[in-house]
């Protein structure tokens, strides 16, 4: 999930799929702080700490964090 990429921003939805059928996706769509919006996939425990409105801090080269 690591990529070399920084970003901030907040949480607008949360979302759950299971796109092959077997492993359950859990993603976030964060409204970045420039104003662009990004579907970011995470991991089940930082999906079940955030809510909608929540800050999200992405370093380069780590996952993202609640921020």
């Amino acid at each position: 999930m690591a990529g070399e990429d920084a970003w901030s921003g907040v949480v607008v939805k949360k979302s759950r799929a299971m796109y092959d059928g077997a492993n359950l996706y859990r993603k976030l769509d964060v409204r970045l702080d420039g104003g662009d919006v990004r579907n970011v996939k995470v991991a089940r425990d930082l999906w079940k700490q955030l809510e909608v409105g929540d800050r999200v801090v992405k370093e380069a080269g780590a996952d993202p964090r609640r921020g």
